[in-house]
């Protein structure tokens, strides 16, 4: 019993270390992650809204940059 334990293990293991060296091609292509990008894709009912909305926010409140977006305060950019 303890010998198949072991093999289990040592197989199990080696498929979850190479499971990561796959050579299969990835789902999204580079051309279609514009698309994946796009704000209608987000988990939101209207992230075209939430988008400008956020926008507002941040040129408001001078908070540009503290989630992940590049820029001054003054909403300029």
């Amino acid at each position: 019993m303890k010998p198949k334990f072991i093999i289990r293990s040592i197989v199990g293991a080696a498929i979850v270390l190479l499971s990561g060296c796959s050579s299969i091609e990835p789902w999204v292509k580079p051309y279609e992650r514009q698309n994946l990008a796009d704000p209608i894709m987000a988990f939101s009912r209207a992230p075209v809204s939430d988008n400008y909305l956020h926008h507002v926010y941040q040129a408001r409140e001078g908070a540009r940059g503290a989630e992940g977006s590049a820029g001054g305060g003054c909403g300029c950019n």
